[in-house]
């Protein structure tokens, strides 16, 4: 999966599906990359790297905590799964 600019889709909902897709492959576990990290290997800019962790962290799949980076979030277990 990759970044097409040409691609009607928004470059950062590209950015977070191809993140997402990390995640769900085991690729990232723990703490991310960081925002420049990510931009570089992603080649796109730092601010679209911003909006799709807003996007995946509305989607529950990442967690920021202030002054440690953003970390794939926990998955919660309800009661009988």
């Amino acid at each position: 999966m990759s970044i097409d600019p040409g691609k009607p889709e928004y470059v950062w909902r590209q950015a977070a599906d191809v993140i997402a897709a990390r995640i769900a492959a085991g690729v990232y576990s723990g703490r991310l990359p960081s925002e420049g990290d990510l931009a570089r290997d992603l080649g796109v800019g730092k601010n679209t790297v911003r909006r799709a962790l807003v996007d995946l962290r509305e989607r529950g799949l990442v967690v920021t905590l202030p002054q440690r980076g953003t970390f794939v979030a926990t998955p919660v277990r309800r009661h009988g799964e």
